[in-house]
Order: C-alpha cells, then structure tokens, then sequence
C-alpha cells in the first residue's frame, strides 16, 4: 500500500465516481479501479461498494478513509516542513453544529492562512454526523455542545466511540429574534413568551430528539415548529415569520450585517460548548490555531452570565 494509493482513494471519495477522479488525477480509469482493487485486496475488505450511480463507502470503508486522511495529512506536514514546502498543501477539516462563531473563526483561519497553499473543509451538519465524522477521522475535530438535556446521552456516544469532549466555554441560552420582533422590547424572555411564535430548530434526521437537537429546550411543546438544515434558512424564518431560535447567543457581526439579534432566556439552563476529538489524538497545528480563535468568541461575550446569576 502506496501514499499515492491512499491519495487515489480521497479523491474517489471526493468526485463521488472512478471516472472524474480519474480526469482529476490525470490517470485512467482501468488504473486507479485496479489501484483500489489491490488496496481492498491487501486489507481484505472492500473500502467500495460500486454501482451504475457511482461509488459509496462501506461502514468499513468510512472507517479506513478516515486513517488514510490521518496518513496523508500527516505526510503533508512532514512535506511543508522539510520537503518542497511550495507544492505541499495544509489540510484541514471540521465539523460543527449550526454556529455564526464557528463559520468566523474559520473565516479567520483561512485568512491567516491567505498566502500559503490549503485544503480546507468546513462542514455544518448534524450532531450524530459531527460523532461519526470525527469518529471516521473524516474530520479533525468536531464542534457541539453539552447541557443538562443532552450531555448523559452525548456522552454515552463519545464513550462509545472513543471520543473525548473539551469545554471552550459556557454560554447562557438566548433567544435569536430579528431586529424589531415583538418580543425585543421585554426586559426578558421567558418559554411561555415565546410560544405564540414559530419555533425554528435544525434538522437531525433519524435522530431528531433532545439529546440531538442543537436547541437546549427542544423536548418544550410549541405551537409551531419549523426544521431546516442551514442557517441561511433559519435567519430567513426569523425575519420573514417572527420566528425564533435558541442558541448561545454568541452573534458576531462581521458577516450577517445586524438584521438578527440574540436576547437572554430567562430559563435555568447553561450550554457547554466544546470540541471533539478521538481520544488522545493531537491536535494539528491548524486545529490548534482554530480552537484558539474558538475559546476567543467564547472570552469575548457575555454569555458567560446566566439570568438567575448574581452579578
């Protein structure tokens, strides 16, 4: 088994097909399906299963690309550090629930990183995929949180898939209403204030329940509940139907303009936020750079202070 075995297998994952990783990789494809073939063969699974619609990864599969990125990444480092640092590539990947301060701290990132060669991936997703893709190593790290409501499950699962959880901060729930909402002129907000209006929360598929959902009070009946799969959709709802949300309250400027904005819940209820790792798995050094500019939202609000605190 070759790097350059290994570095076929990441792009066939990539393009989805044998035939466009082939053009992309400039070999044809009788060679890179013989080149799969001889891998699967020294392993002794199929890391494939092949169709006319294309290629998919076997449970299998998943697993052993995610080690193959490991390898890779690795060698890139190596490469940038003492090969022919102007063809190596930084490589880079997180997963991460729907969070405004983990899209800016990425933002940051790749702006740090604006002169030097990278291939870097930034995936919103479920909270079970955020589990499996760090599982996987299909990413290098994960970003969620942990609360009263979800943290004996959660933790149940990192157990159970050898991950470990580090806490960057703890934010007090908030309510995020659009600018001039109804409720924006309370002194506080309370669960039984908001629930004349429609409740936007994100999609977990087959996993929709408390201990998945990315809102601390979603087992709370409501009148009106809307899922969506991305945050672009979610501010939409919320200036469009008075909806609301419910998150950390962290809102940074920058990118969205000033349309949302993020108001204390009167609800004993704190949000854990971390990230996730295979357990005792180093960080890279983009990771590390990115937890850094995570644990600096999490510094700079003033979440930290619950309703019920004293000051």
């Amino acid at each position: 088994m070759t790097l350059q075995q290994l570095r076929y297998l990441i792009a066939v994952v990539e393009k989805g097909s044998m035939t466009e990783a082939a053009k992309t990789l400039f070999i044809s494809q009788p060679s890179l399906s013989n080149a799969i073939k001889e891998v699967e063969r020294n392993i002794g699974f199929r890391i494939f299963n092949r169709s006319r619609a294309g290629v998919t990864l076997t449970a299998k599969g998943m697993e052993f690309l995610g080690y193959a990125r490991r390898v890779i990444q690795q060698m890139d480092v190596l490469e940038s550090k003492y090969g022919d640092a102007q063809d190596a590539k930084q490589r880079f990947c997180v997963s991460t629930q729907h969070y405004t301060f983990t899209a800016n701290a990425f933002v940051e990132l790749v702006k740090e990183r604006g002169r030097e060669k990278y291939d870097l991936m930034f995936n919103e997703t479920q909270t079970h995929q955020i589990i499996e893709d760090v599982r996987s190593r299909f990413s290098d790290l994960g970003v969620l949180y942990l609360s009263r409501a979800n943290a004996r499950v959660l933790s149940a699962e990192f157990a159970r898939n050898d991950i470990e959880f580090h806490q960057l901060f703890v934010a007090s729930p908030h309510v995020f209403l659009r600018r001039g909402h109804p409720l924006t002129a309370s002194d506080h907000i309370t669960l039984e204030d908001l629930r004349p209006y429609p409740k936007l929360g994100f999609v977990q598929g087959r996993y929709e329940s408390a201990s998945y959902a990315e809102d601390p009070f979603n087992d709370i009946e409501s009148d009106r509940t809307i899922r969506v799969s991305d945050r672009a959709a979610i501010e939409n709802l919320m200036i469009g139907l008075d909806g609301y949300t419910i998150a950390t309250g962290i809102l940074p400027n920058r990118l969205h303009g000033d349309d949302i904005v993020a108001l204390p819940l009167d609800a004993d209820e704190r949000m854990h936020v971390g990230y996730i790792v295979n357990t005792g798995q180093t960080l890279s050094e983009l990771a590390s750079t990115y937890v850094d500019k995570l644990k600096h939202y999490g510094a700079n609000t003033d979440t930290q202070r619950h309703p019920h605190d004293k000051p």
